[in-house]
């Protein structure tokens, strides 16, 4: 962006972040580079919390300058783009001008010497980033270990496949150590948030040459055919994972020059070499038929003539109530709240933590679910719990007033609702019950924003009470909701109700509870007790 940045007209009624991503479009930013110009505003307006943003101008963009070049591992680039994205702000949306730029800002340390700010041109400043990369990771959901400083935006690690992110530049941080964002010098992760995972070590993909694979442009044909086809994200991710696996077996040759005999061999390998779950196996071939039937679209032959695992009957875990009262009495705050509702509605873990304030209806005592297959149902809401839960809801709404004051209040929206209702990705009705401590990177647009909490977070916490508590048993947060369709049976209720409840397609699904009933049509009394 040169100097003599042209002021636009007054703009009585700016709409962010909308308005703003159309004026760095007009100024000819890269994408990519988005996200990244609406962290620096966001985070300039997080260090002058109540203050009007027309009162603020150049005095108060080059102490925010100052402050982010004070930072460790913060480059000169980075400054440069931090200064130009405030700037578009304030002259090309809001139509405010701006005092003329100084020549030069204080350079982040002495013995880096950096070029002066004036040779880095535009396009360098806005479209260069500097992230860290790690393995892909299942959801929620490879991680870009950034974090803010407390009072500020806190940024978890994201879920980004590394072929899809910028190539670091060099001297970039390390996978352990946090990059620099807006707000906050590297450091610790915020509370609540996942911690990086270590990363796979996978040989990288060839150079493209004769016979071998575009990875990239095969991965983005992929993605493009499932994004299609509204799997979600952990699917794609899965996918990925076993495309990325077959073709290496093969050498990295084409997929579409390979036939029925290369997939069976990869099975084969899957099965005797690896020794992999049946229901592992199964996955990775329909991963492969995905890709030889949507994203190739070549015929190799009936998939059906491929072997199958057989599939073997595995119990469900199921605690006795005194069992899922001592876990649940070893829990506390919130942790304990989301254990008690998965025992007492019967919802999946991502179903509790993705639940919105709009799906908790007090008056019907009842909670909508949003299942599997994009499918939703209600569950009942204990009566029990009822108290506790409106009192998290008020404490949830400062939390909420808090983000609204940093401009900050922004939840994701499924199936494209933020472009039909522009404002309700910032009502309240919409934010998440469980929030994130900290805010997090969408992996596919790359806005950030809070996300729902972490069940890595629920795990632990339903772990460590099970040893407080003495369990043997293997015990998981999906365990409430085995044990809830279990006493329910066990009660008497009607095999149909607790499909219902639970969202099974199938009766059969549900069927498998009746086997670890104490009492029921399969419970029997063994000849030995009669002796």
């Amino acid at each position: 962006m040169p100097h003599g940045l042209t002021t636009a007209p007054a703009n009585p009624a700016p709409q962010w972040p909308l308005g703003y991503i159309e004026a760095l479009r007009e100024m000819g930013t890269q994408e990519k580079a988005i996200p990244f110009c609406i962290r620096w505003v966001r985070g300039f307006f997080a260090e002058h919390p109540g203050r009007r943003r027309r009162d603020l101008g150049r005095t108060e963009i080059e102490a925010f300058l100052r402050k982010v070049a004070a930072r460790a591992n913060v480059t000169n680039w980075q400054i440069q783009q931090a200064r130009e994205s405030l700037e578009v702000y304030y002259e090309r949306f809001r139509g405010i001008a701006l005092a003329p730029r100084p020549d030069a800002v204080a350079t982040p340390t002495a013995d880096k010497r950096p070029a002066p700010l004036r040779k880095t041109t535009r396009t360098q400043a806005m479209n260069r980033i500097s992230i860290t990369v790690q393995h892909p990771g299942s959801s929620k959901p490879k991680s870009d270990a950034r974090s803010y400083a407390p009072g500020r935006p806190q940024v978890k690690p994201g879920l980004e496949t590394p072929s899809r992110q910028p190539v670091p530049e060099a001297g970039a941080a390390s996978a352990s150590r946090p990059s620099a964002v807006p707000g906050q010098p590297p450091g610790k992760l915020p509370s609540g948030s996942r911690p990086p995972r270590a990363a796979v070590q996978r040989p990288a993909a060839p150079r493209i040459g004769p016979g071998k694979v575009d990875w990239r442009a095969l991965e983005a044909k992929i993605v493009e055919c499932l994004r299609l086809e509204h799997y979600s994200y952990r699917t794609e991710q899965t996918y990925l994972g076993w495309i990325r696996r077959y073709v290496e077996f093969h050498g990295w040759r084409k997929p579409s020059q390979l036939g029925a005999a290369e997939v069976l061999a990869f099975l084969k390998h899957l099965a005797l070499r690896a020794q992999v779950a049946s229901s592992t196996q199964n996955q990775a071939l329909n991963a492969i038929v995905f890709l030889y039937k949507k994203a190739i679209q070549k015929d190799i032959g009936d998939f059906g003539d491929f072997p199958r695992a057989r599939k073997g009957l595995r119990l469900p875990v199921v605690a006795s109530r005194a069992e899922v009262k001592a876990v649940l009495d070893r829990m506390q705050g919130r942790e304990q709240l989301i254990a008690c509702l998965l025992y007492g509605t019967g919802m999946r873990i991502e179903e509790c933590l993705a639940m919105r304030v709009q799906d908790v209806q007090f008056d019907q005592n009842r909670i909508v679910a949003h299942g599997k297959g994009n499918k939703d149902r209600y569950v009942p809401l204990p009566a029990k719990y009822a108290g506790d839960l409106r009192r998290w809801l008020d404490r949830r709404r400062l939390l909420y007033e808090e983000d609204k004051t940093k401009n900050m209040h922004e939840v994701y929206l499924p199936d494209a609702l933020d472009r039909k209702y522009p404002k309700a990705p910032y009502e309240w009705s919409w934010q998440y019950v469980f929030p994130a401590d900290g805010y997090s990177k969408d992996p596919r647009s790359g806005h950030i924003r809070r996300h729902h909490l972490d069940e890595q977070q629920l795990q632990r916490a339903v772990q460590r009470a099970v040893r407080e508590a003495g369990l043997t048993v293997r015990f998981t947060p999906h365990c409430f909701r085995h044990c809830f369709a279990t006493h329910l049976l066990e009660a008497g209720q009607d095999i149909r109700t607790v499909q219902d409840l639970l969202g099974h397609a199938d009766v059969k699904t549900t069927m498998i509870y009746t086997h670890v009933l104490n009492k029921g049509p399969l419970g029997v009394v063994s000849p030995v007790d009669t002796l």
